[in-house]
């Protein structure tokens, strides 16, 4: 099943018997197999990966560090829940460091990811407090990576 499902990760458009003749299997066990993880919920959604620089869109990719006080009886399950009602929110991480959670989110532009900060996340309660970064450059993403320009390419060989 595993295997099946990382081929599924890497390309979600892959159909049951192009999966069954990659490992060899019988299609309609792969079939099966991809159903059930959908049912049991292991499969939650099949997406595309849009590089928005090409498209033309103007979009900011922002990684907010968020330190909260945990809830007592909750944890950070509440106000982690709070945060991820909000459309701009991309992922949403409980990680171990200096900060409690990481927040990706995206925005039309800088002004607005700063705007969601102060406006929506800081004035949460037990949230002590954010460090904002934003995303630059993309080199690499869910294992998909983004191609460098040919006139890049030449550059960075003299660097």
């Amino acid at each position: 099943m595993n295997e099946i499902l990382k081929l599924l990760e890497k390309d979600s458009r892959l159909t049951a018997p192009q999966i069954a003749a990659m490992l060899g299997m019988d299609a309609a066990a792969v079939a099966a197999a991809i159903a059930k993880a959908e049912a049991d919920g292991v499969i939650l959604r099949y997406t595309a990966l849009v590089d928005w620089d090409k498209a033309a869109e103007e979009a900011v990719t922002a990684l907010i560090e968020v330190k909260i006080a945990p809830q007592r009886g909750e944890g950070f399950d509440r106000i982690a829940e709070r945060i991820y009602q909000y459309e701009e929110v991309d992922s949403l991480y409980l990680m171990s460091g200096a900060f409690d959670l990481a927040v990706y989110i995206t925005a039309k532009s800088m002004k607005d990811v700063a705007q969601f900060v102060f406006a929506r996340l800081a004035p949460i309660e037990g949230v002590t407090a954010t460090a904002t970064h934003f995303i630059l450059k993309k080199y690499k993403e869910k294992g998909c990576v983004f191609t460098v320009a040919p006139e890049q390419e030449e550059r960075m060989l003299f660097i």
